[in-house]
């Protein structure tokens, strides 16, 4: 199986004017069975930025491709609606009990006029056979409304476990947009919870991105005798090129011994679209 990782695109603003066929002739050059997309599809949430990153993510050569939102995807009360016109029309988890819910803005008034969706948390299963192999992608919403912090409410923990707990499956791994084992100057606050979340469901493999800064961390918890793997991808928005943070991840035979991860750098140089490959042995 072979995945393909991209993150904050932030279309609008922050996201590059080039010519957007080369970089998606890249993407699709690579034999994928799964797009892994960890949030920043826009800059301010706007609908027309919704539409743009729609439309490219549908550009991409691959049947399954799992997007979440991130903190820019969420400065907009119509955030939850413009996701699901424009990205994936998922059906969301909602809390068991609402009244144990601590996240800020997670539901919106009921009298708001012009909006579809009153509740802000876009929480989601998706279970993709590959292969003959089932994989349970959990996707985690840590985006608080109007925040660029990172947040997550134990409640919807809850309420993912006990989905899942009614889900078959033969691998899970989890999707969100902050880091849960290191942090930036917006960090997800209460991330233990994740990573208890993490073990309690034997999670081996994490994604994200959110710092556009790349970095591949495997956690090992030797009193509770479990380790997971966390990918933090950098980002597909030119304005950070001097950083040299505009990338993408390709996972050769994800998650087997064999697996070799592509760092794929897009470059630009006299307005021209480049790109460089370097490759991380796993093993």
């Amino acid at each position: 199986m072979n995945l393909l990782h991209i993150s904050d695109m932030h279309f609008g603003p922050r996201h590059w004017l080039g010519n957007s066929e080369l970089l998606l002739e890249k993407l699709n050059s690579y034999a994928v069975d799964i797009v892994i997309n960890t949030g920043d599809n826009t800059t301010d949430a706007l609908e027309n930025e919704f539409e743009a990153a729609g439309s490219f993510l549908r550009s991409i050569d691959c049947q399954h491709i799992v997007s979440i939102p991130g903190n820019h995807d969420k400065r907009n009360m119509r955030s939850a609606d413009y996701f699901r016109q424009y990205i994936d029309d998922v059906e969301v988890i909602r809390p068991l009990n609402r009244n144990n819910c601590r996240k800020n803005n997670m539901f919106l008034d009921g009298n708001t006029n012009g909006i579809k969706e009153h509740f802000t948390d876009i929480n989601f299963l998706k279970n993709i056979t590959i292969d003959g192999e089932s994989v349970l992608i959990v996707c985690l919403d840590s985006n608080e409304l109007y925040e660029d912090n990172g947040f997550v409410d134990r409640e919807m923990l809850s309420t993912l476990s006990h989905a899942i707990s009614k889900t078959i499956y033969d691998r899970i791994i989890l999707l969100n947009h902050h880091s849960i084992l290191d942090t930036d100057s917006d960090p997800l606050f209460n991330s233990r919870i994740v990573v208890e979340f993490v073990r309690e469901h034997n999670i081996e493999h994490v994604f994200c991105g959110h710092t556009h800064q790349l970095s591949v961390m495997r956690s090992t918890d030797l009193y509770h005798k479990h380790s997971f793997t966390q990918y933090k991808n950098g980002s597909l928005s030119s304005t950070n090129t001097p950083n040299d943070t505009n990338m993408f991840l390709y996972y050769k035979d994800f998650g087997t011994e064999a697996m070799n991860i592509y760092v794929v750098r897009a470059i630009i140089e006299d307005e021209c679209l480049k790109f460089k490959e370097e490759i991380i042995a796993t093993n």
